[in-house]
């Protein structure tokens, strides 16, 4: 078994750390969601469907861009948030707690949800050719809200995963605060 413990500077430098990369999750979604409004608007219309004949034509889009840059930020800042989240459990050496369990299963139901409908509506905005479209021959059209429902659901799994890393680190950070006292009232008297 390895010695989880450490000293006070580098539990200092570690919240340093996580600060960070809070912020890094933070701004990322952010860009997600802006990502996913934008494609919203810019997605394509009724309006833009030609047909000839029996085939179907429509044109590609910018939110198929938008889409794209809003998938590539959604798995950066989950792949950051958890790796934080499990090197938070791996340096203090204590189990998380259930609640903090069940927020990352939330964390992960909605990452999953979303990299769906994300990548659906995505994949839609692509441009379907005459005779091609989009499945089996047939154009089709992003349905109204679904890229917004996509950047509802980022926030939600990004809220998940910051509320789990409080959960356990708000514990941890109790024992350690009480520790911190200890040492500075004994050292007082």
């Amino acid at each position: 078994m390895k010695d989880h413990s450490f000293s006070l500077a580098s539990m200092e430098k570690s919240d340093r750390v996580h600060g960070l990369s809070f912020a890094v999750v933070i701004a990322l979604s952010l860009v997600s969601l802006v990502c996913c409004i934008v494609a919203e608007f810019r997605k394509a219309q009724v309006k833009d469907v030609k047909l000839d004949g029996g085939l179907c034509y429509i044109p590609g889009t910018v939110a198929f861009g938008f889409g794209i840059g809003g998938l590539a930020c959604l798995v950066i800042t989950h792949i950051i948030g958890n790796f934080v989240f499990c090197r938070m459990i791996y340096l203090r050496g204590k189990r998380p707690t259930l609640l903090a369990i069940l927020l990352l299963g939330v964390t992960w139901m909605s990452f999953g949800i979303a990299i769906f409908f994300m990548s659906t509506a995505t994949s839609m905005n692509r441009k379907q050719p005459y005779g091609r479209g989009w499945s089996g021959g047939d154009c089709y059209i992003v349905k109204n809200g679904i890229f917004v429902v996509s950047g509802v659901l980022v926030i939600f799994a990004i809220g998940s995963t910051m509320c789990a890393m409080r959960e356990f680190n708000g514990n941890q950070r109790f024992e350690i605060d009480s520790l911190k006292g200890d040492q500075f009232d004994r050292s007082c008297i």
